[in-house]
Protein backbone atom coordinates (compact mmCIF):
# COMPACT_ATOMS: atom_id res chain seq x y z
CA UNK A 1 0.00 0.00 0.00
CA UNK A 2 2.58 2.32 1.13
CA UNK A 3 4.32 1.82 -2.51
CA UNK A 4 1.55 2.13 -3.93
CA UNK A 5 0.83 5.44 -2.27
CA UNK A 6 4.54 6.48 -3.30
CA UNK A 7 3.60 5.52 -6.74
CA UNK A 8 0.76 7.80 -7.11
CA UNK A 9 2.55 10.66 -5.51
CA UNK A 10 5.14 10.40 -8.09
CA UNK A 11 2.55 10.60 -10.59
CA UNK A 12 0.98 13.64 -9.35
CA UNK A 13 4.56 15.47 -9.34
CA UNK A 14 4.70 14.95 -13.15
CA UNK A 15 1.14 16.04 -13.06
CA UNK A 16 2.09 19.07 -11.61
CA UNK A 17 5.19 19.82 -13.59
CA UNK A 18 3.09 19.03 -17.01
CA UNK A 19 0.11 21.44 -15.63
CA UNK A 20 1.66 24.21 -13.78
CA UNK A 21 5.34 24.17 -14.46
CA UNK A 22 5.63 22.93 -18.09
CA UNK A 23 6.85 26.14 -19.11
CA UNK A 24 10.03 25.29 -17.51
CA UNK A 25 10.76 22.07 -18.97
CA UNK A 26 8.69 22.19 -22.12
CA UNK A 27 7.61 25.43 -22.60
CA UNK A 28 10.07 27.40 -24.78
CA UNK A 29 8.68 31.15 -23.53
CA UNK A 30 7.87 30.63 -20.24
CA UNK A 31 10.64 32.45 -18.02
CA UNK A 32 12.52 32.85 -21.06
CA UNK A 33 10.08 35.74 -22.22
CA UNK A 34 10.60 37.29 -19.15
CA UNK A 35 13.91 37.40 -19.08
CA UNK A 36 13.60 39.18 -22.27
CA UNK A 37 11.68 41.65 -20.38
CA UNK A 38 14.47 42.35 -18.37
CA UNK A 39 17.11 42.65 -21.11
CA UNK A 40 14.90 45.35 -22.57
CA UNK A 41 14.40 47.13 -19.46
CA UNK A 42 18.36 47.04 -18.90
CA UNK A 43 19.76 47.17 -22.14
CA UNK A 44 19.53 51.18 -21.87
CA UNK A 45 21.81 50.73 -18.98
CA UNK A 46 24.98 49.65 -21.30
CA UNK A 47 24.16 52.33 -23.51
CA UNK A 48 24.56 55.65 -21.18
CA UNK A 49 27.49 53.61 -19.29
CA UNK A 50 29.72 53.22 -22.42
CA UNK A 51 28.98 56.91 -24.13
CA UNK A 52 32.47 57.95 -23.85
CA UNK A 53 34.06 54.85 -25.80
CA UNK A 54 35.58 54.75 -28.92
CA UNK A 55 33.32 55.63 -32.05
CA UNK A 56 33.43 51.97 -32.65
CA UNK A 57 31.20 51.18 -29.59
CA UNK A 58 28.91 54.63 -30.79
CA UNK A 59 28.80 52.60 -34.03
CA UNK A 60 27.47 49.16 -32.52
CA UNK A 61 24.67 51.25 -30.49
CA UNK A 62 23.45 52.63 -33.64
CA UNK A 63 23.33 49.58 -35.53
CA UNK A 64 21.70 47.77 -32.68
CA UNK A 65 19.26 50.20 -31.97
CA UNK A 66 17.21 49.11 -35.10
CA UNK A 67 17.48 45.62 -33.87
CA UNK A 68 16.12 46.29 -30.44
CA UNK A 69 12.62 47.77 -31.73
CA UNK A 70 12.66 44.32 -33.75
CA UNK A 71 13.30 42.50 -30.57
CA UNK A 72 10.56 44.35 -28.28
CA UNK A 73 8.22 43.43 -31.13
CA UNK A 74 8.84 39.71 -30.84
CA UNK A 75 10.47 39.85 -34.64
CA UNK A 76 13.02 37.65 -33.59
CA UNK A 77 13.86 36.21 -37.14
CA UNK A 78 14.89 39.86 -38.43
CA UNK A 79 16.34 40.77 -35.24
CA UNK A 80 18.73 38.32 -35.46
CA UNK A 81 19.32 38.31 -39.35
CA UNK A 82 18.58 42.08 -40.08
CA UNK A 83 16.42 43.38 -42.17
CA UNK A 84 16.64 44.15 -46.45
CA UNK A 85 16.86 48.46 -45.44
CA UNK A 86 19.94 48.68 -43.53
CA UNK A 87 19.57 46.96 -40.14
CA UNK A 88 22.47 44.02 -40.03
CA UNK A 89 21.04 41.70 -37.58
CA UNK A 90 22.54 40.85 -33.79
CA UNK A 91 25.08 37.96 -35.49
CA UNK A 92 26.68 40.55 -37.68
CA UNK A 93 26.42 43.15 -35.19
CA UNK A 94 28.46 40.58 -32.75
CA UNK A 95 30.80 39.76 -35.13
CA UNK A 96 31.66 42.98 -36.96
CA UNK A 97 32.21 45.12 -33.05
CA UNK A 98 33.65 42.06 -31.63
CA UNK A 99 35.16 43.12 -28.35
CA UNK A 100 32.70 46.31 -27.62
CA UNK A 101 29.81 46.03 -24.92
CA UNK A 102 27.18 46.79 -27.59
CA UNK A 103 28.72 43.34 -29.16
CA UNK A 104 28.62 41.43 -25.85
CA UNK A 105 24.80 42.60 -25.38
CA UNK A 106 24.24 41.59 -28.93
CA UNK A 107 25.17 38.24 -28.27
CA UNK A 108 22.62 38.09 -25.46
CA UNK A 109 19.92 39.32 -27.40
CA UNK A 110 20.43 36.76 -30.01
CA UNK A 111 20.52 34.07 -27.77
CA UNK A 112 17.07 34.90 -26.40
CA UNK A 113 15.52 35.57 -30.30
CA UNK A 114 16.92 31.97 -30.55
CA UNK A 115 15.54 30.23 -27.61
CA UNK A 116 12.24 32.02 -28.53
CA UNK A 117 12.30 30.32 -32.20
CA UNK A 118 12.74 27.04 -30.43
CA UNK A 119 16.22 26.48 -31.78
CA UNK A 120 17.90 25.86 -28.37
CA UNK A 121 21.26 24.67 -29.53
CA UNK A 122 21.93 28.16 -31.40
CA UNK A 123 20.85 29.79 -28.18
CA UNK A 124 23.38 27.97 -25.90
CA UNK A 125 26.03 29.38 -28.10
CA UNK A 126 25.37 33.12 -27.87
CA UNK A 127 23.80 32.91 -24.45
CA UNK A 128 27.29 30.99 -22.78
CA UNK A 129 29.54 33.20 -24.72
CA UNK A 130 27.74 36.31 -23.45
CA UNK A 131 30.41 37.82 -20.68
CA UNK A 132 29.33 40.34 -17.82
CA UNK A 133 29.01 40.74 -13.99
CA UNK A 134 26.48 43.08 -13.02
CA UNK A 135 23.42 41.57 -10.91
CA UNK A 136 20.46 41.60 -13.09
CA UNK A 137 21.49 41.32 -16.94
CA UNK A 138 24.32 38.43 -16.29
CA UNK A 139 21.73 36.42 -13.73
CA UNK A 140 19.38 36.68 -16.39
CA UNK A 141 21.41 35.49 -19.34
CA UNK A 142 22.65 32.40 -16.77
CA UNK A 143 18.99 31.70 -16.32
CA UNK A 144 18.21 31.71 -19.94
CA UNK A 145 20.74 29.14 -20.36
CA UNK A 146 19.56 27.40 -17.48
CA UNK A 147 16.45 27.07 -19.44
CA UNK A 148 17.91 25.95 -22.45
CA UNK A 149 20.22 23.40 -21.37
CA UNK A 150 16.23 22.06 -19.73
CA UNK A 151 14.74 22.14 -22.85
CA UNK A 152 17.80 20.36 -24.54
CA UNK A 153 17.24 17.43 -21.49
CA UNK A 154 21.01 18.49 -20.07
CA UNK A 155 18.97 18.41 -16.81
CA UNK A 156 22.33 18.63 -14.72
CA UNK A 157 23.53 21.22 -16.75
CA UNK A 158 20.28 23.11 -16.54
CA UNK A 159 20.29 22.38 -12.87
CA UNK A 160 24.01 24.17 -11.68
CA UNK A 161 23.05 26.83 -14.23
CA UNK A 162 20.37 28.19 -12.24
CA UNK A 163 21.55 27.98 -9.17
CA UNK A 164 24.74 30.15 -10.43
CA UNK A 165 21.82 32.11 -11.64
CA UNK A 166 20.38 31.88 -8.40
CA UNK A 167 23.76 33.17 -6.31
CA UNK A 168 24.46 35.26 -8.74
CA UNK A 169 21.41 37.86 -8.25
CA UNK A 170 21.17 37.24 -4.82
CA UNK A 171 18.24 39.38 -4.84
CA UNK A 172 14.10 38.99 -4.70
CA UNK A 173 13.79 39.24 -8.25
CA UNK A 174 15.43 36.67 -9.60
CA UNK A 175 16.79 34.42 -7.20
CA UNK A 176 13.27 32.80 -6.48
CA UNK A 177 12.47 32.21 -9.79
CA UNK A 178 15.91 29.83 -10.44
CA UNK A 179 16.04 28.22 -7.36
CA UNK A 180 12.23 27.34 -7.86
CA UNK A 181 13.00 26.25 -11.74
CA UNK A 182 16.45 24.16 -9.61
CA UNK A 183 13.95 22.63 -7.83
CA UNK A 184 11.33 21.47 -10.21
CA UNK A 185 14.07 19.87 -12.35
CA UNK A 186 15.60 18.12 -8.96
CA UNK A 187 12.14 16.64 -8.47
CA UNK A 188 11.98 15.20 -11.91
CA UNK A 189 15.53 13.61 -11.26
CA UNK A 190 13.61 12.03 -8.25
CA UNK A 191 16.19 14.74 -6.11
CA UNK A 192 13.63 15.38 -3.69
CA UNK A 193 16.29 16.50 -0.81
CA UNK A 194 17.93 18.65 -3.05
CA UNK A 195 14.55 20.31 -4.79
CA UNK A 196 13.29 21.08 -0.34
CA UNK A 197 16.90 22.76 0.20
CA UNK A 198 16.12 25.17 -2.91
CA UNK A 199 12.33 25.77 -2.06
CA UNK A 200 13.81 26.13 2.04
CA UNK A 201 16.44 28.99 0.48
CA UNK A 202 13.31 30.76 -0.98
CA UNK A 203 11.15 30.49 2.08
CA UNK A 204 14.37 31.89 4.51
CA UNK A 205 16.47 33.95 2.31
CA UNK A 206 13.71 35.52 0.00
CA UNK A 207 10.78 35.73 1.87
CA UNK A 208 9.68 38.66 0.23
CA UNK A 209 9.36 37.55 -3.14
CA UNK A 210 6.24 36.61 -5.01
CA UNK A 211 7.50 32.55 -5.50
CA UNK A 212 7.52 32.48 -1.31
CA UNK A 213 3.74 32.89 -1.22
CA UNK A 214 3.02 29.55 -1.90
CA UNK A 215 6.34 27.82 -1.70
CA UNK A 216 4.97 25.32 1.13
CA UNK A 217 3.24 23.39 -1.30
CA UNK A 218 6.55 22.85 -3.28
CA UNK A 219 8.44 21.91 0.30
CA UNK A 220 5.66 19.63 1.36
CA UNK A 221 5.39 17.77 -1.63
CA UNK A 222 8.96 17.08 -1.91
CA UNK A 223 9.46 16.16 1.47
CA UNK A 224 6.59 13.86 1.64
CA UNK A 225 8.69 11.88 -1.60
CA UNK A 226 12.09 11.98 -0.18
CA UNK A 227 10.59 9.41 2.39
Amino acid sequence: MAEQDKKEQKLNVEDALSLSEAFIIKNKKGIIGGVAAIIIIIAAFFAYKYLYLAPREEKAEAAIFKGEEYFGRDAYEVALKGDSIGYKGFIKIADEFSGTPTANLAKAYAGICYAQLGKYSEAEKYLSSFDGNDQMVSPAILGALGNCYAQLNQLDKAISTLMDAAKKADNNTLSPIYLLQAGLIMEQQGKYADAVEAYTTIKDKYFNSYQAMDIDKYIERATALKK
